[in-house]
């Protein structure tokens, strides 16, 4: 991967100076979540008053050690107050309740005092409900705003913070717990502008450090880069991890399934016999499937061949398509299973360039949006994870130009690592996260691409 020498740079004494001086931008170095961290919020922990709040309050020591509200509204916390309170790591307001226009106001009065006490790379999450699930039509209107207001103060937040709208359906509250380890916490780092609906979901993580524990999970395209990532991730949190790829990449996939202790399964997805072929090395099932396998053919319209259309469809789309089906069918995918579709922001925006790829990586949200209400009943979760910029061998070699244009196009200021895309893939994993289907959740530093 190539080195970001421009964060590099503007992280330095004179970088700074001269970066404040000409007013260019100064991301930051977000911080990620490293082996060894024992909770997700390393900081102050900042709780609004409100119904969800109070949820949360109920596990927040589980998440930090230093609890606070704000101006002391809720007597069992500390206070905090502006310019006496300590920087905050992380922020949760409720506006769960709001109805009205006029409560609105409390956005402004709550946030405005906190933007300067915030830490490098605070996490903020604000909680509220589907708009669609209301049936006063003031009250929908109001929630929608939060969606403005959520996403427009991602873009004004500085220093590597983020800010995320989770809407919480009746009797979903069960899994905040889990949402908020995720977004609060280096996990996330590089998630911002996002907005993610949980709907009600029994099953819960029993043990948050190893929260994939008894769980097999198979992984297309695992190799390298992200997907050899996504493995990796897996693999730390407990689960039984199946490697597949192209025989090609042989080497490098048995080399990883043994540093994982994992199986390698050499497989073209494409193949008309692939479906009875993955059966047959899974006679035990799977819990856990990520379609992350996908190739680019890259060509206008007007010079694309029938061969480079086919071969990114086939792969992208069709492979996926019929190799979920078919775990389906069969029974091997099991009842409460994870199916996780890697999509790409250009699948929402479109490119030049890419007509095949982006058709490709739409009809997986698509996908991911058709399945979601048909595998309720069994409670399996499908999504799409959509990609940026992502920092990886294939954008290094990018041309600068297009390579530094990538990296800045987004809120963030920078590139993402597989990491981030393999953390976001891991949380979609949890037994907790069936909460969670339909959606897709951009990974992209808030790009301004399809946004």
């Amino acid at each position: 991967m190539a080195s970001d020498r421009y964060i590099d740079f503007a992280n330095t004494d004179f970088g700074r100076r001269l970066v404040a001086a000409v007013g260019l931008p100064a991301p930051a170095r977000l911080e990620r979540w490293q082996a060894g961290r024992l909770r997700p919020v390393e900081g102050s922990l900042l709780i609004s008053p409100g119904p969800l709040a109070d949820q949360v309050r109920s596990f927040a020591p589980r998440i930090t050690d230093l609890l606070f509200s704000f101006g002391g509204e809720v007597p069992s916390d500390n206070p905090w107050i502006e310019g006496q309170g300590p920087k905050l790591k992380a922020v949760v307001f409720d506006a769960s309740a709001f109805s009205r226009t006029e409560q609105l106001s409390q956005l402004r009065a709550f946030f405005q005092p906190i933007l300067r006490s915030l830490d490098p790379c605070a996490h903020i999450v604000i909680l509220g409900k589907a708009p669609d699930s209301l049936n006063d039509p003031l009250a929908a209107s109001t929630q929608q705003a939060l969606e403005g207001f959520t996403r427009s103060l991602a873009k004004e937040l500085r220093n590597g913070a983020t800010a995320q709208l989770v809407q919480v359906d009746e009797d979903a509250e069960n899994q905040l717990e889990g949402t908020l380890r995720f977004f609060l916490s280096p996990k996330s780092a590089y998630i911002s502008g996002q907005v993610v609906r949980l709907s009600p979901y029994a099953e819960t993580v029993q043990d948050w450090s190893r929260p994939l524990a008894g769980r097999k999970a198979l992984v297309t395209g695992a190799a390298r880069g992200i997907g050899a990532a996504i493995a990796e991730t897996l693999a730390r949190d407990g689960a039984e991890v199946v490697l597949l790829d192209v025989p090609q990449a042989k080497y490098d996939l048995e080399a990883l399934a043994a540093r994982l202790g994992g199986q390698a399964l050499v497989l073209d997805i494409c193949a008309p016999d692939a479906a009875v072929q993955l059966s047959e090395h899974l006679p035990s099932g799977l819990d856990i499937v990520v379609h992350n396998a996908g190739i680019t053919r890259d060509k206008t319209l007007a010079n694309m061949t029938a061969d480079l259309w086919d071969a990114v469809l086939n792969v992208n789309l069709n492979a996926p398509q019929v190799l979920t089906q078919a775990l389906l069918d069969s029974g091997a995918l099991h009842d409460n299973g994870r199916v996780i579709l890697m999509a790409s922001i250009s699948g929402l925006a479109g490119n030049r360039g890419q007509t095949n790829y982006t058709a490709s990586k739409a009809g997986l949200i698509g996908l991911a949006r058709a399945l979601a209400p048909v595998l309720k009943a069994r409670g399996i979760s499908i999504n799409a994870v959509a990609p940026g910029f992502i920092e990886t061998k294939m954008t290094a070699d990018m041309p600068f130009a297009l390579r530094e244009a990538g990296r800045r196009l987004s809120s963030l200021g920078q590139g993402g690592l597989p990491q981030d895309v393999a953390e976001a893939v891991a949380w979609l994993s949890q037994p907790g996260s069936g909460a969670v289907s339909g959606q897709v959740l951009r990974v992209c530093g808030q790009s301004v691409i399809g946004a």
